[in-house]
C-alpha cells in the first residue's frame, strides 16, 4: 500500500512539474510573440508616417514594459535575453558591412578613418568631461558612459537614410560610421569596463587588449569571408534561398570563434565578414542584402522591444536636467567638434559637414552593450549600473527623436539631397532617346544609355555617348552603369511592359530618386504602377516612340525650349497642353530649380518652369529640301541646329532662340509663348 501511494505521490509531483514547465514556456513564447508583433507594428507605423522606427519601437516597448501597461517581462529570458542580444547584434553589423561600397568608402576613407579613430577619441573624452561635470557621475563611470555613446550605428543610420535622400558623399561617410565605428566602440567599452573592474589594470595590457580584439576580429572576418565566397562561387548545385542560410551559417560560426578566441573580437569579425563577402562579387548578391536585411528588420525589432521594456522610466526621471545637459553637450558641442576635426581637409562643403555635425543618433549597440554592462555592474557589486543604462537610453531616444524627426529639415535647408542628383540612366537606344541623353550631356550632367542592339551601341558611342551592350534586368550592369549616384532612371524601349518591369526593378534594387517609364495607359499598366506609385509614366499619355524616331530621322522636327511665367501662365499651359493633344509638340524635359527632369502627364507645370520640347515641323518636306531646311541625308544628333525653337501661337512663324547650352544667354534673349493680341 505505501508502494502505491508512494508511485502516486511521484505521478503527482511529475504532473506538477511538467505543468509548472509548460507554464513557464507558454510565458516565454507569449512574450516573443507579444515582442515580435509589436516590433514589427512599430515597423509598420513607422514606415507609414515616414519616421525612423527607433522612434516608435521605443515607445511601444516602454508602453508594453513593466513602467507603461506591465505585459512584457523581459526579466524572463534569463541568460537568454544576453545570447538574442549578442547574436542579433553580430547580424546586424554584418549586413551594414554587406552593405558598404567599397569604392565609394575609398572616396572618403581619410575622413571616415579619422572619424573611426581621432573621432571616437573626441567623443570618449568630451563626453565622460560631460557626465562627470553635470551628471556628476564618478569618472570611471562617466568615461564608461562616454565609452557607450562612441558608436552611431546602422540601425538608426540605415533607416534614417531612406527616408532621407542625402548627397551620396554624406550618405557614405554616415553609412560607414555606423557600421565601422559599432564594433571599435564595443571593444573599447569592454576595455573601459575592465579598468573599471580592475582598478589596477596596466595601460600596456589595456591597448594590447584593444589591438588584439580587433586583429582577431580582422583575421577572422577576412579569412573567413574570402573562404565562404569561394564556396558559394563554386557549389552551383545549390539554390539561392540555401546560399543564403550558408552565409547565415557562416556568419554564426565565424561570430563564435572569434568570441571562443577572445571576448568581443567577434563584433569586428562580422564587419569585416559582410566587406569581404560583399568585395566577392558574388552571383545574386542583390538577393542575399535583401534576406539578411529582413533578418536585420526583425532583430532591431525584437531587440529594441525588449530593452526598452526592461527600461525603468523612474531611473531617467531619477538622473535630473544634468543628464539632458550631459546629452545636450554630446549633441551641440562633442559632435560638431568631432566631425570640425576628422573632415578638415577632406573636400565636404559647409552644409555637408554642418549636416554630418548634426546627425549621430545613438542605436542598438549603445542599448544591448549599456543593458549587459548594468547587469554585469550589479552583479560585481558597483554602483552606477542602472544610471548609465538610463543615461545611454536617454541618449538614444533625445539624439533619434531630435535628429531623427529633423533630419529631413535639416537637409532641405542646406540644400544637400539627393534628389538635386544629376545625370541619369536611360534604358533603350534610338534618336529619341539619344536627344534626351544629349540634351543631359550638354548641361555636364553624367548619362548612360543601355541596349540589347549591338548596332544602336555602336552608333551611340560613336557619337559621343556612354553605353553599355547588356540586359538592364541585370542589376550588375545597372550598378556599373553608376544608377546608385545617378538622379533619373528612364525605361524607354519600344515595349510598355517591359519598361515598366525594368523601372520597378532599378526601383526595388537601386531606389533612385527619379524613375520614369514609357508605358501605355492600359487598365493592366494602370494596375502595375498602382502598385508602386514612385514610378512615373514618362512624357505624354500614348507616345508613339517609332514615330517620333522616324521624325528624327528625317529632321521633321525642331528643337525648342519656353518659359512658363505668370503673365499668361494659364493661357501658355492651356496653349501647350493642346498641342500635346495633336500628337505634334512632345515635351521632353522640365528644367526647374535649376534640375532636368523628365516631362510626365502626371506632373504639374509651374510658373518659372522652363520646358524643352521637339515640335514636328508642319512645312511640307519637298519645301523644306528646296529652301535648305533639311539635309536629304540621314538626320544625325550631331547634325541637329542646336537652337531653341517655338511658334507663336499667334502666327506660324518660328523665332530662333539661343542655344540650349548658353545659360547666360536665355534669360535675356529668350522667346516665350503669349496670347494672341485681341483685335
Amino acid at each position: 500500500m505505501l508502494c502505491g501511494v508512494s508511485a502516486q505521490w511521484k505521478h503527482l509531483s511529475f504532473q506538477l512539474a511538467k505543468t509548472s514547465l509548460m507554464e513557464g514556456s507558454l510565458e516565454i513564447i507569449l512574450l516573443i510573440v507579444l515582442t515580435v508583433t509589436a516590433g514589427i507594428s512599430a515597423q509598420v507605423v513607422a514606415d507609414y508616417l515616414k519616421v525612423p522606427a527607433i522612434v516608435l519601437l521605443l515607445l511601444f516597448g516602454i508602453i508594453l514594459g513593466p513602467s507603461g501597461l506591465n505585459l512584457l517581462h523581459p526579466q524572463q529570458l534569463g541568460i537568454g535575453l544576453e545570447v538574442i542580444v549578442a547574436l542579433s547584434v553580430a547580424l546586424i553589423l554584418f549586413e551594414g558591412g554587406l552593405n558598404l561600397e567599397l569604392r565609394d568608402l575609398k572616396k572618403v576613407s581619410a575622413g571616415l578613418r579619422n572619424l573611426v579613430t581621432i573621432g571616437a577619441l573626441i567623443t570618449l573624452i568630451g563626453g565622460g568631461i560631460a557626465a562627470h561635470i553635470l551628471s556628476e557621475f564618478p569618472w570611471q563611470i562617466a568615461f564608461l558612459y562616454a565609452s557607450l555613446v562612441v558608436v552611431t550605428g546602422p540601425t538608426v543610420i540605415s533607416p534614417l537614410l531612406k527616408h532621407v535622400k542625402v548627397q551620396r558623399p554624406v550618405a557614405t561617410l554616415l553609412e560607414g560610421e555606423g557600421v565601422l565605428i559599432d564594433p571599435v566602440g564595443a571593444v573599447l567599452a569592454v576595455v573601459v569596463l575592465d579598468i573599471v573592474i580592475n582598478e589596477d589594470a596596466d595601460p600596456m595590457t589595456v591597448i594590447i587588449g584593444v589591438v588584439l580584439r580587433l586583429v582577431i576580429g580582422i583575421g577572422i572576418g577576412g579569412v573567413g569571408g574570402w573562404l565562404l565566397g569561394l564556396l558559394l562561387k563554386r557549389m552551383h548545385f545549390l539554390s539561392e534561398d540555401l546560399k543564403n542560410l550558408v552565409v547565415l551559417a557562416g556568419l554564426l560560426a565565424l561570430f563564435g570563434l572569434a568570441q571562443m578566441i577572445l571576448n568581443e573580437s567577434g563584433l569586428m569579425a562580422t564587419v569585416v565578414l559582410g566587406i569581404v563577402v560583399r568585395a566577392s562579387a558574388l552571383p545574386e548578391e542583390r538577393l542575399l542584402r535583401r534576406f539578411k536585411g529582413q533578418l536585420t528588420i526583425l532583430a532591431v525589432s525584437v531587440l529594441f522591444i525588449l530593452l526598452a521594456a526592461d527600461l525603468s522610466i523612474a531611473s531617467i526621471f531619477a538622473l535630473g536636467w544634468g543628464s539632458v545637459f550631459t546629452v545636450s553637450i554630446l549633441m551641440f558641442v562633442v559632435r560638431p567638434v568631432n566631425i570640425l576635426v576628422c573632415t578638415w581637409n577632406s573636400g565636404l562643403n559647409w552644409r555637408q559637414k554642418l549636416f554630418l555635425g548634426w546627425i549621430a543618433p545613438r542605436g542598438i549597440v549603445s542599448a544591448s552593450v549599456a543593458s549587459l554592462f548594468s547587469i554585469l555592474l550589479t552583479q560585481r557589486g558597483i554602483s552606477g549600473g542602472d544610471a548609465i543604462k538610463a543615461l545611454v537610453f536617454l541618449t538614444i531616444i533625445m539624439t533619434v527623436v531630435c535628429q531623427g524627426l529633423t533630419a529631413g529639415l535639416a537637409a532641405r535647408l542646406l540644400q544637400i539631397t539627393s534628389t538635386k542628383a544629376t545625370g541619369a540612366v536611360i534604358v533603350g537606344i534610338h534618336p529619341l532617346s539619344k536627344l534626351i541623353a544629349r540634351l543631359y550631356q550638354d548641361r555636364g550632367e553624367s548619362v548612360v544609355l543601355i541596349d540589347t542592339n549591338a548596332e544602336a551601341c555602336r552608333q551611340a558611342e560613336e557619337e559621343g555617348l556612354r553605353v553599355y551592350l547588356s540586359s538592364a534586368l541585370d542589376t550588375s550592369v545597372l550598378e556599373n552603369a553608376g544608377l546608385e549616384s545617378m538622379g533619373t532612371f528612364l525605361a524607354m524601349t519600344n515595349n510598355g511592359e517591359v519598361n515598366l518591369v525594368l523601372a520597378q526593378r532599378a526601383l526595388e534594387e537601386f531606389d533612385p530618386p527619379r524613375v520614369y517609364a514609357v508605358f501605355p495607359s492600359n487598365p493592366q499598366a494602370s494596375a502595375a504602377v498602382g502598385n508602386n506609385k514612385k514610378v512615373t509614366q514618362a512624357f505624354v499619355p500614348e507616345l508613339q516612340i517609332k514615330t517620333w524616331n522616324q521624325h528624327l530621322h528625317s529632321g521633321q522636327v525642331k528643337l525648342g525650349a519656353t518659359t512658363l511665367n505668370d503673365p499668361g501662365f494659364s493661357f501658355q499651359q492651356a496653349h501647350l497642353q493642346g498641342l500635346v493633344g495633336t500628337g505634334e509638340f512632345l515635351p521632353l524635359l522640365i528644367k526647374r530649380s535649376d534640375r532636368l527632369e523628365v516631362a510626365s502627364p502626371s506632373q504639374e507645370w509651374r510658373p518659372g518652369d522652363r520646358i524643352i520640347f521637339i515640335l514636328k515641323d508642319p512645312r511640307p518636306q519637298l519645301l523644306k529640301r528646296l529652301s535648305g531646311g533639311i539635309q536629304s541625308t540621314r538626320l544625325s544628333l550631331e547634325k541637329l541646329p542646336e537652337m531653341e525653337e517655338i511658334l507663336l501661337p499667334a502666327t506660324t512663324e518660328a523665332v530662333v532662340l539661343p542655344s540650349l547650352t548658353a545659360e547666360k544667354e536665355e534669360k535675356e534673349k529668350e522667346e516665350i509663348l503669349q496670347p494672341p493680341v485681341s483685335g
